[in-house]
């Protein structure tokens, strides 16, 4: 059982309200996927297997339905400057049709989820996780000022396009700019978006993902998304893929889950996200934790996220315990088989001290040791397409 199915197995016996459908959920199930549980709703976790959908998003393109996420909209006088005290992200210096990756904070500076902000051109268009969605709401509409309007776009959709080919197929579907002097699909840079049409159906596409390769994020009506995935899947080179080749996808790119990796017990900054916080919001604070989070920068954190190379076959998941010698120094978040390097990694906290690459672990697994080795992340090197590059 990979960690995201235990994840779900978890969610299952936690949750007591049956799972609602998303738009393409009789689009997955003539397909023949395997639907579970998460989040609150029917996802599909596998189509043909989680290694052949994985090695198919690095070799050519998966197509990931994502719309458990939740997508909101901020508008109104201020927003940027409601949102920065909320967020450590630089919003105010965030250039239309740019996006930023950030994180919701609380006062004690503990990670309540992290995100993407998109600047729409005056307003700001958010991505959150889909199982803490519902929360995020209600945080932000707390705390967000009242000439500031958060609308939740629960009436769309959103698909991910990860691969080398994403970028092709995009431009084999024959989308045209919505805006004057907007890019070419194709001539997005990595955290750039802009508005485009199919024909004359609208789509917000942001060059960005979860899984380390070139791709897209797809925001699109959901009246639209079952003929866009349709079109898409129509091209040789895309294959439906599950949340199960996600996960391992997003492992091997060294990217943080939240819920697992992530956790308002997690800080910033031994998380690995301290580029999440600008040079400005550094000096300026403002933001929730902002004591915390600059001390941390300065001084070093007491415990640092890390990647593990695992010996053997046998992965480690969630929850083993990380020793040096007789003492335990960390515990595992996530962990599994990786497809790409046929090996076994997982990624873990562990106390600074032994957080170097190279320094020797092990974990403790179904009453055994396995040997480990700390590793740079990401262990699959990322393949986004950048500005200039």
């Amino acid at each position: 059982m990979s960690d995201f199915e235990q994840s779900v197995q978890d969610q299952d016996e936690a949750e007591d309200l049956p799972p609602a459908t998303l738009p393409l959920d009789a689009w997955h199930r003539a397909r023949d996927a395997r639907m579970v549980e998460f989040a609150g709703y029917w996802m599909p976790v596998q189509y043909k297997g989680i290694i052949e959908e994985h090695l198919w998003t690095r070799a050519h393109a998966g197509l990931f339905d994502v719309s458990h996420m939740g997508q909101l909209e901020v508008s109104g006088e201020g927003a940027a400057a409601a949102l920065e005290a909320l967020l450590p992200a630089d919003v105010a210096g965030l250039a239309p049709g740019r996006i930023r990756y950030s994180l919701l904070l609380d006062e004690a500076g503990g990670i309540l989820d992290d995100l993407m902000v998109t600047n729409r051109g005056g307003t700001y268009y958010l991505v959150v996780n889909g199982a803490t969605k519902w929360d995020d709401i209600a945080h932000l509409r707390e705390y967000l000022p009242d000439e500031v309007t958060l609308n939740h776009l629960d009436e769309h959709g959103l698909l991910a396009l990860q691969g080398p080919d994403a970028a092709q197929v995009l431009v084999r579907l024959g989308l045209t700019p919505a805006l004057p002097g907007s890019p070419a699909v194709d001539a997005l840079s990595f955290m750039q978006a802009a508005p485009y049409y199919w024909g004359e159906r609208p789509l917000g596409i942001s060059r960005s993902g979860y899984t380390g390769e070139d791709g897209y994020e797809i925001s699109v009506r959901a009246a639209d998304i079952v003929a866009l995935a349709d079109a898409l899947c129509a091209d040789d080179t895309v294959m439906p893929v599950g949340l199960g080749a996600r996960d391992s996808l997003r492992l091997e790119a060294g990217l943080p889950l939240y819920g697992h990796d992530l956790t308002p017990e997690t800080g910033p900054v031994e998380a690995g996200l301290a580029f999440a916080i600008s040079k400005r919001r550094r000096i300026e604070g403002g933001f929730p934790g902002a004591d915390r989070v600059v001390e941390e920068i300065s001084a070093g954190p007491a415990r640092k996220r890390v990647g593990l190379l695992v010996d053997g076959r046998m992965p480690a998941r969630e929850g083993a315990l990380v020793f040096a010698g007789d003492e335990q120094v960390g515990v595992v978040t996530s962990g599994g088989f990786s497809p790409s390097l046929e090996r076994p990694i997982a990624m873990a906290y562990v106390a600074a001290g032994h957080a170097a690459p190279g320094t020797p672990l092990e974990l403790e697994v179904r009453k055994r040791r396995l040997a480990a080795t700390v590793t740079p992340m990401p262990f699959v090197p990322h393949k986004y397409h950048r500005q200039g590059g």
